[in-house]
């Protein structure tokens, strides 16, 4: 029996494969939408066009996408070289890693957190330290420059996320509301910080970055001479 579509020459409709790499890919895109909380593994399925139970063949758990996930991140950052300066690696992975938050904030909330990391996370961590021993610093050293690094790293990438101002005009708004409310003279250096740096032509707050970057690269570079 020749059917309707055979008649009208249409081919049906071809779904893509599922395959694990799919799956994470599909994961990362709905939490970059939506935030993390909304990634469940019901709507995965449904935005890969299977039933719920057929994603289980490719990904055992939750779990195991948020590890996948974790990893897919970590491909996107800047894999830090053992030859070389130390402190430049150092700044290009920084950024690198600020770089790649910014585009998928949801990251920040899970990347040290998982017990069960996948091939490509620990290939990072084991670079980044493999690079500050190989800069001169002592096992111990490279224990707290990886701390204090990542403990800014990622603490000014939270602050920077959660600000509630973005452009210059949102920084000019919210200046200007907070203003209206104070009473004149109260908080003079608030005041004159505000007016003489945060609204002059030209400020972001992610300009900031770098200096505090720079500040603790000299700090782990004088511990380090200390300590040769």
């Amino acid at each position: 029996m020749v059917t309707r579509k055979q008649k009208s020459g249409r081919k049906p409709a071809t779904r893509e494969r599922v395959t694990r790499e799919r799956a994470l890919h599909v994961a990362c895109q709905l939490a970059d939408e939506g935030g993390l909380e909304t990634l469940t593994m019901r709507r995965l399925a449904e935005a890969l066009g299977v039933e719920a139970m057929s994603l289980y063949n490719h990904v055992p758990n939750k779990d195991a996408i948020l590890d996948g996930m974790v990893d897919r991140i970590f491909e996107e950052i800047e894999l830090p070289s053992a030859d070389g300066d130390w402190r430049a690696a150092m700044r290009r992975r920084a950024a690198s890693v600020r770089a790649v938050l910014l585009r998928h904030p949801w990251a920040l909330l899970v990347m040290e957190s998982r017990t069960t990391p996948g091939d490509t996370t620990l290939e990072h961590h084991d670079a980044v330290r493999g690079c500050l021993r190989a800069g001169g610093l002592s096992i111990q050293l490279t224990a707290h420059a990886y701390a204090v690094l990542d403990s800014y790293v990622y603490g000014f990438i939270h602050t920077e996320l959660n600000l509630p101002f973005k452009t210059t005009e949102q920084t000019h708004e919210l200046a200007a509301a907070i203003f209206a409310q104070m009473p004149p003279g109260l908080y003079p250096h608030l005041t004159e910080l505000t007016r003489e740096h945060v609204l002059k032509p030209g400020y972001a707050y992610g300009n900031e970055f770098e200096f505090g970057l720079e500040l603790i690269l000299d700090g782990l570079e004088a511990a380090r001479e200390r300590s040769t």
